[in-house]
């Protein structure tokens, strides 16, 4: 098993929570964060933080707002377009 300490946790901690790092890393990395209270937060946190930002890209505007953005990028287009 490799050192992994916080500092290498961290550092690695957002390939982690992605699945992007080799299963050596992983169970090192997981290792750590079952006895690092400090690590183990952090990567709540970063958890938590990822799953809030994949639930609103998820999120659909309305079909009025989307008319109304639709809407005012043509009116502004039309104005700066060459003659």
């Amino acid at each position: 098993m490799s050192d992994c300490g916080c500092e290498k946790a961290k550092s690695d901690l957002e390939e982690y929570l992605r699945q992007e790092v080799c299963s050596t890393e992983a169970s090192d990395i997981r290792e750590h964060l079952e006895n690092c209270a400090d690590c183990r937060d952090e990567a709540l946190v970063s958890r938590t933080l990822t799953e809030a930002v994949q639930r609103a890209c998820k999120e659909a505007a309305p079909e009025d707002l989307k008319s109304q953005v639709l809407a005012s990028l043509r009116a502004a287009q039309a104005t700066h377009e060459p003659a």
